[in-house]
């Protein structure tokens, strides 16, 4: 449990909350700010992405410096797949450049567990990606917070 303001909604999740939580995570990200986003984790949250495993803010901090210094123009769309109590289930794609201009999209699934406060706990990430060409990118919005009316992972066929 954090001793910190709650971070609404909180669990236990309906299927509303769920969707709300998931976009706030998903603006969240789409900012790039890793200080602002580690703030959406307890203090000793423990993660697993790919082959590290951050724990706790400053570790999770750290680790989205890294990530969003080398994958460039990072633009992500998140959607809802399952919630029940304290969990929720997203699928995600992202799509970024390199700094030699190299393009690539990653598809993963995420298992999150939050406290009654509504920070995470846990974060389970699974995580592929592949090169794709500029003229196949699909996340084409400026910068930051995805517009409303752009399609989602669904209307997209991802």
């Amino acid at each position: 449990m954090t001793a910190e303001a709650p971070r609404h909604p909180l669990p236990p999740f309906t299927s509303e909350t769920a969707v709300e939580k998931v976009r706030l995570a998903e603006d969240g990200w789409n900012g790039r700010n890793p200080a602002k986003v580690a703030l959406a984790y307890t203090p000793d949250s423990k993660w697993r992405n790919r082959a590290e495993f951050p724990q706790g803010r400053a570790q999770i901090e750290d680790f989205l410096a890294r990530k969003w210094a080398k994958e460039l123009d990072y633009r992500l769309i998140k959607e809802l797949w399952a919630h029940d109590g304290n969990r929720i289930a997203v699928r995600y794609a992202y799509e970024y450049h390199d700094d030699s201009g190299n393009w690539f999209r990653a598809y993963g699934n995420e298992n999150w567990e939050f406290d009654e406060n509504g920070y995470m706990e846990n974060r389970h990430a699974s995580i592929n990606e592949h090169p794709i060409k500029e003229t196949d990118r699909k996340f084409r919005w400026p910068l930051g917070r995805r517009p409303d009316d752009h399609p989602s992972l669904s209307d997209l066929g991802l």
